[in-house]
């Protein structure tokens, strides 16, 4: 593990502020959330996690001040509260915050998506589509929801109808529409008609890419992101 910074600078004050909204969003979904960041000696931070509703991982980028090198697990709630977005932007505690210390990650720090080099994938529907689809799916659920004999209205049946409605494919293409909910939800697809979003490969994972994060996950959902293929670096 590469700590060689006590703390980050950002760039531009809007980077911390976009970085701190996508933590805010992961604490949503689990308030002891972990996040992996590295920065391979250059001014971009990658900052991973997951939220354990999607089963996926979420990467949100931001724009670092100087080159660092860097490559920590911390707290994703300390690492929140380190960041000042306050002010007009001037002076460096307005650009970033303490690295919290070190900890130990769950297991998927551990296993991160390859580098690359990621082949861009036909079949994905645009944004505008996307989010209908999505609309449709949620409307879904609530119509068997709410169909549901009272006796047969368990945690398990609304989490299989969940599974069947989330593991469903985007287009045409192997993409689980969860990954999209997840990319909503997180922040990273926005109401443009224009707006740009592609599907990217890489070995046996996939990678849903928006200009405000990306999502990524095994393209075989038996695999889970634990399973074989992945690959493994030192955490």
């Amino acid at each position: 593990m590469t700590v060689p910074v006590q703390s980050l600078l950002f760039a531009d004050p809007r980077e911390a502020a976009d970085l701190a909204a996508f933590l805010g969003r992961l604490l949503h979904y689990d308030r002891a959330a972990a996040v992996r960041l590295q920065a391979g000696g250059g001014d971009a931070l990658a900052v991973f996690g997951r939220p354990p509703s999607f089963e996926v991982l979420a990467i949100r980028t931001a724009r670092l001040a100087r080159p660092e090198t860097l490559d920590v697990t911390v707290s994703a709630g300390e690492l929140l509260e380190s960041l000042d977005v306050s002010g007009d932007g001037e002076g460096p505690g307005e650009r970033g915050g303490a690295l919290p210390a070190p900890v130990t990650g769950p297991p998927w720090t551990g296993v991160l998506p390859p580098r690359g080099p990621w082949q861009e994938q036909a079949g994905l529907p645009a944004p505008d589509a996307l989010r209908v689809a999505l609309d449709e799916a949620v409307a879904e659920f609530r119509t068997r929801d709410e169909a549901l004999p009272e006796e047969s209205r368990t945690r398990a049946e609304r989490d299989r109808i969940g599974r069947e409605i989330w593991s469903r494919p985007v287009g045409t293409t192997d993409l689980p529409l969860r990954a999209v909910h997840a990319a909503q939800s997180l922040g990273f697809l926005r109401p443009d008609p224009d707006f740009p979003v592609s599907l990217l490969s890489a070995g046996g994972w996939l990678r849903l890419r928006t200009p405000f994060g990306s999502i990524a996950l095994r393209r075989d959902p038996a695999g889970g992101l634990g399973g074989l293929g992945l690959s493994v670096e030192p955490g």
